[in-house]
């Protein structure tokens, strides 16, 4: 009787503990790709900061 109790708690303490170490994995895993979002967008935004000092240093590849 002992030896089922103590499987018991240990299989019910088992499944607390992947609970708990899923639920952090995913944590981690959403703040990782809003980090990476923000990463992205800002990349953009210099790539056409870049691209539109580039044209108007060099006005004569827009045809204007």
């Amino acid at each position: 009787m002992l030896t089922f109790i103590a499987t018991s708690i240990l299989y019910v303490c088992g499944f607390v503990f992947l609970y708990g170490v899923i639920r952090l994995a995913v944590r981690h895993a959403l703040e990782d790709i809003e980090v990476r979002r923000v990463q992205a967008q800002r990349a953009e935004e210099m790539a056409m900061a870049r691209d539109q000092a580039m044209l108007r240093d060099h006005n004569y590849l827009t045809n204007g």
